[in-house]
């Protein structure tokens, strides 16, 4: 226990891209207050603590320490790549903080981006999820992740994609910030279903498959902790049941918000029904004045179209004649 607070090691390609992203994100939060902009509040920390922080713990902490010698750590560092970090990016709603921080014209150049087609392919819900689902299988399943433990440029440049990935899935999902186009939450709910399908299958294929990197860990001539089989199988089980943990937040999130567009669906449509059952009011007298100046009977009948009940048959002509009604 106390080698886990006692392991810490220096990350360059961690620390620099959290300092510099914690930076960009203060300066424009700081202009943005300048310019009186629309600031999400409290967004800050969220983006800070649970993005930034989780992102430079995983790389400095034991948590970095050891996903070079336990296939279990770098599970671990993985999910925490993938789904805490950018989750926290993404829920600090930095784009909104960007557009706020920009005059007219910066906010309109924003606003042709993510017009664009490129913008639109990419947050496109299958492109995202295609991405996520792929990432952890190639990476735990090919010769990919032996690069990743042999070669540190590999491992920097992997954990960025990982958090890459991750940020463009849960900013289209969440749809906190301006998007290119806004799709239901019941089709993120969905997806987010088939995702956790899709990690328990790759956590039974590591339970039950070959050894990973069998070589690479025999070098390493660990003597200390699990064997290497009990190692992939704690891995399994974190990818498994630790991935559908760490994704509550997110699917309470979704259900959030998808509650959230109902209530407003529902004003909308309750908006509109007003407004068509007022027109209706307003229209019914004028028609009725403009048909008794020319044809009395007329009148009537219009007087009876505007108050209509019983079934439908009854308020028929002939048919109410038919019926003697």
């Amino acid at each position: 226990m106390q080698s886990v607070f006692e392991s810490w090691r220096w990350d360059t390609s961690t620390v620099v891209v959290t300092a510099a992203l914690g930076a960009g994100y203060w300066a424009a939060h700081a202009r943005a207050a300048r310019r009186g902009g629309a600031i999400p509040g409290g967004r800050w920390a969220i983006f800070g603590l649970m993005g930034l922080g989780i992102w430079l713990l995983s790389g400095i902490s034991v948590v970095g320490v050891y996903s070079d010698t336990l296939m279990w750590v770098r599970a671990l560092q993985t999910l925490l790549l993938l789904y805490v970090v950018p989750f926290g990016l993404a829920s600090g709603r930095p784009l909104t903080v960007l557009r706020e921080s920009l005059g007219p014209a910066g906010q309109a150049r924003l606003d042709r981006i993510l017009e664009s087609t490129l913008a639109r392919a990419v947050t496109f819900p299958l492109a995202p999820s295609l991405a996520m689902l792929a990432v952890p299988w190639l990476l735990f399943l090919s010769p990919w992740y032996e690069i990743v433990l042999r070669h540190g440029a590999a491992d920097a440049v992997t954990r960025i994609v990982l958090v890459a990935i991750g940020f463009v899935y849960f900013y289209s999902r969440l749809q906190t910030d301006p998007v290119p186009h806004r799709y239901s939450q019941g089709l993120s709910l969905l997806i987010t279903i088939f995702e956790s399908l899709a990690d328990g299958i790759l956590g039974i294929v590591l339970w039950w498959g070959p050894l990973v990197a069998l070589d690479y860990y025999t070098e390493v001539g660990r003597t200390w902790g699990p064997d290497l089989r009990m190692d992939q199988t704690i891995a399994a089980g974190i990818i498994w049941v630790l991935g559908d943990v760490l994704g509550l937040p997110y699917l309470l999130a979704l259900m959030r918000s998808w509650a959230s567009d109902e209530r407003r669906k529902a004003a909308e449509l309750d908006a509109e029904l007003d407004a068509a059952e007022a027109a209706a009011a307003t229209a019914a007298p004028a028609r009725r004045q403009k048909f008794s100046r020319s044809d009395p009977g007329a009148a009537v009948t219009a007087g009876a179209d505007a108050v209509q009940s019983g079934l439908w048959w009854e308020n028929d002509p002939q048919l109410r004649q038919r019926f003697r009604r």
